[in-house]
């Protein structure tokens, strides 16, 4: 198996070869097509030229003889073409030997093209729009080039080649670089994925990167490491609270019939009773064990229609009042002259408020104080129930949903299952709902539902 560095280096670098490569041919085929194009155009105006002298010549003197134009013969030897003169009745006046040419001394100083292929064209000489003559023009070469034309030619193929070898060593040196930069935090996450998998929840990764996908994938793998590592603790407190909740019972019922059995204690209807309390705490605990399987198993029926949350509040209110007034705690109900009506279970909307109204009262101390706040913000109704109770450390927040658990104080202080806050987020969520707690230890704690 490849790395991901190996792989995408391959990638990258068989992808800018390749697109190199097409480009190098493509700028050289259009290179020697515009230079062959310019070559030609020459070609055709040493045609031209050559016409245009006889023409003037033939103009001057009025006829053909053996020594007409005989001057530009030289010019044509040295440049590797063949002249031939005809008269207006195709029959030669002068003409050069082909083979002089071709097996000339000084052939090299011109480069030609399909050397051996002798070519010919044929051009007619005018006089007063009449003809009056031919010139027959001949190459082994479609087009002639000299020393300096081959070499300017020669000199742009081979920058084209170097400039795309050089292209290439730096394409294979920036991806090299880059792939080191995009595969090494994967290369990290990966590595950290199988930590996760062994169980080694404590492992971060501090990689940094300015990917922001990759980025998102670390702090989604750094976030996941920490939950599983609160899953892992708060699991092994599950199985600790559960066996204390059961055991306590257990025990006190236990020794309390054994006494019995002994003659210790004496059979009477009181002891009977406290361990019929103790049977009946048990229960309890099962029977909540029951209700959270319910609602995380969604098996809960719903039953939706038009609720009026100012109504059901002010019902709370009225409610709890008797028992705020027993703590001595200030409990206020505030709310705008608006109509809140949501969709939804009124009887499990119900349960929410008791909920939380009820820790509320709880945890709050005498002289305390309990606020509940109803309002609206655009499209949305909030319900705020703030306190000033004993509050909630920073440890057991983001705890405070999950099944069973109960923190420190609570554990100690009041009596609980440690499910309340767990059910009103399953039925927060069935509604579509959120619900957002911010406290502090020692000054109370605050709660707003959003509908």
């Amino acid at each position: 198996m490849h790395t991901i560095r190996k792989r995408l280096s391959i990638l990258i670098i068989s992808c800018s070869i390749m697109a190199i490569l097409l480009i190098m041919l493509f700028v050289n085929f259009t290179i020697n097509h515009i230079f062959e194009d310019y070559m030609t155009a020459v070609q055709n105006k040493r045609y031209e030229r050559i016409v245009t002298q006889l023409e003037e010549l033939y103009k001057n003197e009025g006829q053909w003889n053996e020594i007409s134009g005989v001057e530009i013969l030289h010019e044509a030897y040295m440049s590797n073409y063949n002249l031939t003169l005809y008269n207006i009745n195709n029959i030669p006046v002068w003409g050069m030997n082909p083979m002089d040419i071709r097996n000339k001394v000084h052939l090299h100083d011109m480069k030609v093209q399909d050397q051996g292929v002798y070519l010919t064209k044929k051009f007619e000489l005018h006089f007063e729009n009449e003809i009056v003559g031919y010139v027959e023009i001949g190459q082994y070469s479609p087009l002639l080039m000299t020393d300096e034309d081959a070499a300017f030619k020669s000199s742009v193929n081979k920058s084209i080649m170097m400039s795309g070898i050089v292209t290439i060593f730096i394409i294979i040196f920036v991806s090299l670089y880059y792939s080191k930069q995009f595969s090494q935090p994967i290369t990290e996450v990966s590595n950290m994925s199988v930590k996760l998998s062994k169980g080694e929840f404590k492992e971060k990764t501090t990689i940094k990167t300015n990917i922001e996908e990759i980025a998102n994938l670390r702090n989604s793998i750094n976030e996941l490491a920490e939950k599983l590592d609160n899953q892992n603790a708060l699991r092994k407190r599950l199985v600790s609270d559960i066996s204390h909740e059961v055991r306590t019972p257990l025990n006190v019922l236990q020794n309390n019939l054994e006494a019995m059995i002994d003659g210790i204690f004496p059979v009477s209807d009181e002891r009977l009773s406290h361990l019929n309390d103790e049977v009946i705490r048990f229960g309890k605990l099962l029977n909540n064990l029951d209700k959270l399987k319910e609602f995380e198993n969604e098996s809960m029926k719903l039953n939706f229609h038009k609720v009026d949350l100012l109504s059901l509040l002010k019902n709370m209110h009225k409610d709890f009042s008797s028992e705020a007034k027993e703590k001595n705690i200030a409990f206020n109900f505030s709310y705008e002259n608006e109509k809140y009506y949501i969709n939804g279970d009124e009887d499990k909307l119900k349960q929410v408020f008791i909920n939380i109204i009820d820790n509320a009262i709880k945890f709050t101390n005498k002289g305390g104080e309990v606020d509940i706040n109803l309002s609206k913000n655009d499209d949305k109704i909030i319900i705020g129930i703030k306190d000033t109770g004993i509050g909630i450390n920073d440890e057991d927040m983001p705890y405070i949903f999950e099944r069973l658990y109960r923190g420190d104080k609570s554990r100690h202080e009041t009596e609980g299952s440690g499910i309340g806050l767990t059910i009103v987020k399953s039925i927060l969520d069935s509604h579509l709902a959120t619900i957002d707690i911010k406290s502090k230890e020692g000054e109370g704690t605050s709660v707003q539902l959003r509908f």
